[in-house]
Formats: structure tokens, sequence, C-alpha cells
């Protein structure tokens, strides 16, 4: 063979190589802890970060969720919190929030995965307050009432259960028009969910609560099945699973919180 003809041999190779690779890379590859039973959707911007993986919404400047895998370790570690908002540096101005769309909104920059579950990790602690993990978020009575105690409460069973996968994300109901705020139009959600998977006893609770001031003691009314959450959003989760098992896991809507 003619040194041409092996160096184009070479080359060929080199390029099915590169091309193979590219196939079975995924968007998760950095953060597979967060997707392990897949990830309710891929049609965003995906991003993995230390303490969670996201898919965000350009249009929204919002994420669509938020996978995390909270674990006992993780619930009860007590680094402090850092408050550092800031846009995403992973996303193009124009297609995120800033922070001058929240100022003055009225609304909170509500935590998507919440930095009280990054207390384990520095970096962790400091992406939880990337605008993309953000929604605009009623503050009293929500962001700084029931949602909290929703938040206190998962990392609680955490602790008792050892390991959770929470998904997180807002809701926007079919048909809009919604409402936004600041320059860069960062939309205004109606609804947020919040999905409780505990893999060891195969069990699920979530939940759909208003963008409204709420009584934090009626908390157990939002209590829906997974099945709820994935009519709302069109989202699907717990994917990776026996379809059989997970049908009886998303299909049942616990009477009341978990102990």
């Amino acid at each position: 063979m003619s040194p041409t003809a092996r160096g184009a041999r070479i080359v060929a190779f080199l390029f099915l190589l590169f091309c193979s690779l590219i196939a079975v890379a995924g968007p998760f590859d950095g953060c597979p802890e967060y997707v392990k039973y897949g990830a309710p959707s891929e049609k965003g911007d995906l991003l993995c970060r230390t303490g969670y993986a996201i898919e965000h919404d350009p249009a929204h400047k919002t994420p669509d969720w938020v996978a995390e895998h909270l674990t006992r370790e993780k619930a009860m570690a007590v680094l402090a919190r850092s408050n550092n908002f800031k846009p995403d540096p992973d996303l193009e101005a124009g297609a995120r929030a800033e922070l001058k769309d929240y100022a003055k909104s009225g609304y909170d920059r509500g935590h998507m995965a919440p930095a009280g579950d990054m207390r384990w990790s520095k970096e962790a602690m400091d992406e939880s307050f990337f605008l993309s993990n953000m929604t605009p978020q009623i503050g009293p009575g929500l962001n700084r009432g029931i949602w909290k105690n929703l938040e206190e409460k998962v990392r609680h069973w955490a602790v008792e259960r050892g390991e959770l996968y929470v998904y997180t994300g807002p809701i926007y109901k079919a048909g809009g028009p919604h409402s936004s705020i600041g320059p860069d139009q960062v939309a205004v959600p109606d609804d947020f969910y919040k999905v409780v998977f505990d893999p060891v006893r195969d069990q699920a609770i979530a939940f759909i609560m208003p963008n409204a001031k709420l009584k934090t003691a009626d908390l157990p009314k939002y209590i829906v099945s997974v099945h709820e959450v994935e009519a709302e959003t069109g989202l699907q989760f717990l994917s990776s699973i026996d379809p059989d098992v997970r049908q009886v896991i998303e299909s049942k809507k616990p009477a009341a919180l978990w102990q």
C-alpha cells in the first residue's frame, strides 16, 4: 500500500471514530447521577451542574426541570448560603434571565434546585444561584412560606430514607399568554411542581401548587400523582424504569405527607 493510500485510510478511520464518539456522547455525560432514571425531556438548553442537571427554556428564560440526587449526607451538610445571584455564564445574553429582570419586579428569585440542598459543596452552592435555576416566584406565603417548608421536608425525608431523586420546575398553562418581568421578558409561572422519588422503596410523592400566597398548613392539599404532573407539563419522569413498575409508582397519589 502506498503512503498516500495508507494516510487516506488513517484519516478515514479517525473521521469514523470521531463520528462514533459524537453519536454516543450525551448531554448529561458530565452528570449522569442526576438523570439515572431518565431525563424528563431533552428539548431546551441541557446543562450539567455540580449539584443538579437542568433543562433551560430560552423562550421562557426559566428551567423546564431541574433534577437532583439528594442523599442523607448532602441533606445534613452545613455549608453557609452564598446569596451570589448571577446570570448563567453558559447561556447567551438574550436567551437567559438577568439580574435587572428581577429588580423591582415584585417577585422573588425562586430556586428550583434549593440552595439548602447544596450545602455539601461550595461549587454546588454557587451554581445554585445561577438565574437559570430561578423562576419569578411569589415571596410571602410561597417562596418564603409553603415552598420553603416543602424543601425542608424533602431534606428531612432524604435524611430518613437515605436518598431521593427530586425533580422541580414551573408550569405554564396551555394557551397562555403568560405575564413576564423585566426587559428580557422572563415568564412568570402559573404553578410549580415537585416530584420526589424514593428508589429504595419504589415510592413517589408529587406536588403542584399555584404561584400565589398560600397557607403553609395546607401543604397536604397540593399532593398529586406523578401522572398529574406529567399531564400538566408534558414531561416524562422515571422513563428508565420498567414500564409496569413505573405505572404503579406514578399512578399512586399518597393520602398524606411522608413521615
